[in-house]
């Protein structure tokens, strides 16, 4: 069924119902360990299984529509509708008893989020929307984001392994981080792609650079950004959508310098790369 043929708000307040049930249990659970080996440096803790079972269930019995979540998996998100849930955002965060983690919940239809969630229970904050906004902070509706400068803005930047390859290698990372820092002095690496795209939707950053490509870390974050008037493509620029591949999230004017900046170090990255640039410039120097 489509999303267009359900109640949004009438979503919105008993997925809200939902995360609020769940929110005694996230607290408890801090400095949870290790339990589910994921991969190099990724894990799963015992209260993410135990979490994305309890409000997947809850999510199906009450709304009728399936669960895509992030340990358990679920129907395809390219077409149709579907929640998308990520029961704890910032694992390493979370595990270490840091309070920069969360629970991230979006509805996505044919692709595209069109409600978006990010519950940060340590911190009492409670961000929802709607598409079309207004973006919602503790049930109140904060204002729309204002076009601003990346001069003046604080960015948040995604974690890199600056030897790690990959379809965003490290060195570009380390590369994008540098031409970063002279246009901006404000960089900020929370550990939670949740907690950057929601302080880039209330307009605390400026904007927000993600390198992963999961949904269930993107989706909640995107519908935020955009109820709040903000500006979300993949870093290349292409409108972002459940299969893009990054993401580049900020306020209006501030989202067009970020794209600036990421495809002159795109360019640079690339005449680092090519041969004949290598050697042309050695001849040059000989």
């Amino acid at each position: 069924m489509c999303a267009a043929a359900f109640d949004r708000a009438a979503l919105l307040a008993t997925a809200s119902e939902i995360l609020d049930s769940a929110t005694p249990r996230f607290v408890e659970g801090v400095g949870a360990p290790s339990a589910v080996q994921k991969g190099r440096g990724d894990f799963a803790t015992a209260l993410d299984l135990e979490l994305e079972r309890t409000l997947s269930r809850q999510l199906l019995d009450r709304t009728g529509i399936p669960v895509h979540g992030e340990e358990f998996g679920g129907p395809e998100l390219s077409s149709g509708t579907a929640w998308v849930l990520d029961p704890i955002d910032g694992t390493f965060n979370y595990s270490a008893g840091h309070p920069l983690s969360g629970m991230l919940l979006a509805l996505v239809d044919d692709g595209q989020p069109v409600l978006g969630l990010t519950w940060l229970p340590l911190l009492e904050h409670r961000y929802a929307a709607a598409v079309g906004g207004p973006l919602l902070l503790n049930g109140k509706p904060l204002p729309p984001l204002e076009s601003g400068r990346l001069a003046d803005a604080m960015i948040g930047f995604g974690t890199f392994n600056i030897d790690a390859h990959g379809r965003i290698p490290g060195r570009f990372r380390f590369d994008l981080l540098g031409a970063l820092s002279r246009l901006s002095s404000r960089m900020r690496m929370h550990g939670s792609t949740g907690i950057d795209l929601a302080y880039t939707a209330s307009g605390v950053l400026g904007g927000a650079v993600v390198f992963g490509h999961h949904p269930w870390d993107n989706a909640a974050g995107v519908a935020l950004v955009r109820a709040a008037g903000g500006v979300v493509t993949d870093l290349r620029g292409e409108p972002w959508s459940i299969t893009s591949r990054s993401v580049l999230a900020a306020a209006p004017g501030v989202h067009e310098e970020l794209l600036e900046m990421i495809d002159s170090a795109v360019d640079r990255a690339a005449e680092r790369d090519d041969p004949a640039e290598r050697d042309e410039n050695s001849e040059g120097t000989q």
